[in-house]
């Protein structure tokens, strides 16, 4: 796998802890192939179209790629009321990544709550068509209430592991947890097809939008020398010595 073009962004306020200063390394493989994009994976980087990209922050290390190991992971209480009266309403299904008109109105609903509740941009960066263009094969996954769109994710299915890549749900459906539910969904599919680990992108320790992904227990986090170890394992968890 040869990368075309690969750079550094400059140095500018992180978009997780804006206190702190971030930048990212992106490499542009126009023929990413999923066994390729899995070695990456395992070492730290994330892919968004035929892009991937990992930070390089010169003087912080609170962005950690995190995974759900598939075979120990043990849902919490509260993940199992979610999954059992969203399983019982909605429907899940499984295609090729599409535009539609509902899909906008989602996109823009979802960001319009992030901006107006967690400080997100006003303007939302793009729309959904952007995740149309990959360089193999990408699933979207919609859940639905009847002919109801609530909620849109994409995920990479790769040699061992399912990657979820984005998600983005109806903020009026707050009380189905919609993203937790997702996550359920995926670990559920990845027990079905055999599959070790979800890899669930960043855990940053102090973002709110980051943090809900180490309530996924047990999970994994790739530490500094390059090594995946145990981090939230039940009640009690492993310090975070980066933070």
């Amino acid at each position: 796998m040869e990368s075309a073009v690969t750079f550094l962004t400059t140095l500018s306020p992180c978009e997780y802890l804006p206190d702190r200063i971030w930048q990212l390394r992106y490499e542009l493989v126009p023929h990413l192939r999923p066994a390729d994009y899995m070695q990456r994976l395992q070492q730290g980087w994330r892919r968004f179209g035929y892009a991937v990209f990992r930070p390089e922050c010169p003087s912080c290390r609170m962005c950690q790629s995190l995974r759900v190991p598939v075979a120990t992971f043990r849902p919490s209480p509260n993940q199992r009321r979610v999954w059992k009266r969203n399983q019982r309403e909605v429907t899940v299904q499984v295609g090729a990544p599409s535009l539609s008109q509902d899909r906008l109105d989602l996109w823009a609903r979802f960001h319009r709550h992030g901006h107006e509740t967690k400080g997100w941009p006003s303007e939302a960066e793009g729309e959904p068509g952007m995740m149309l263009e990959n360089p193999f094969r990408t699933e979207e996954w919609t859940y639905y209430v009847g002919n109801r769109l609530l909620a849109v994710a994409y995920v990479d299915a790769l040699p061992e592991a399912l990657s979820a890549i984005y998600c983005y749900y109806d903020p009026a459906e707050g009380t189905r947890s919609l993203g937790t539910f997702n996550i359920l969904s995926l670990l559920a599919s990845a027990r079905e097809r055999g599959l070790p680990h979800v890899y669930l992108g960043y855990y940053v320790a102090g973002c709110r939008s980051m943090e809900y992904k180490r309530k996924f227990r047990p999970n994994e986090v790739l530490r500094p020398n390059g090594t995946w170890e145990a981090f939230n394992v039940g009640k009690g968890s492993i310090r975070n010595r980066d933070a």
